[in-house]
């Protein structure tokens, strides 16, 4: 893979250009560097809902996604390199099964809320959401991998089953958005 970072303070994005995996440069708003960062910030905000009370099982799983979500930033990094896989995306799949095996049906949508845990979750959901816009945003540009983007997409649906199994995990249930409350004014 790239370059391995030596010290922090190079200096060199000091005119609004970065350097990629593969020695290019390009401009910190591109559509590349948009996802990397997006990607980035989604394993940030996994971190945090890591430091809640999780399942073991699940924490070790959440772990293993943000080791996949580093691979998917160093995918990006390096133009035409490919790091994830349909193995990655079909483990996702049985995650998804997993977790949604014990839940009831949805009748309702329900509210980002309930626990820390569960609401961090939706946090993490949304930020994929956004992560896998940009990835297409830079496949409408430039030739990327398909599982990237599947990748992503299965992500975002997963945190949202984690966030019910969490609120279940601390005695709550969903939050049930109301769409016939009474409204004001």
């Amino acid at each position: 893979m790239g370059n391995r970072l030596s010290k922090i303070a190079t200096r060199t994005g000091d005119n609004g250009t970065t350097g990629l995996g593969d020695g290019s440069r390009t401009t910190k708003d591109s559509l590349r560097i948009q996802a990397i960062g997006d990607v980035d910030e989604l394993n940030s905000h996994l971190g945090l809902l890591l430091c809640e009370d999780l399942p073991q099982a699940m924490a070790e799983e959440l772990i293993s996604i943000q080791h996949d979500l580093f691979d998917l930033g160093g995918e990006l990094c390096i133009p035409g390199y490919a790091m994830l896989g349909e193995t990655h995306v079909t483990r996702l799949d049985g995650l998804l099964q997993k977790y949604n095996a014990d839940l009831p049906p949805l009748k309702d949508f329900i509210l980002p809320g309930g626990s820390r845990a569960a609401s961090l979750a939706h946090v993490c959901r949304t930020v994929c959401r956004r992560a896998e816009r940009s990835l297409v945003s830079l496949g409408n540009h430039e030739a990327l991998n398909d599982p990237p983007r599947q990748y992503l997409n299965r992500l975002s649906d997963l945190l949202f089953v984690l966030s019910r199994v969490l609120n279940r995990h601390a005695g709550r249930g969903d939050v049930l958005w109301e769409k016939d409350r009474k409204r004001d004014g």
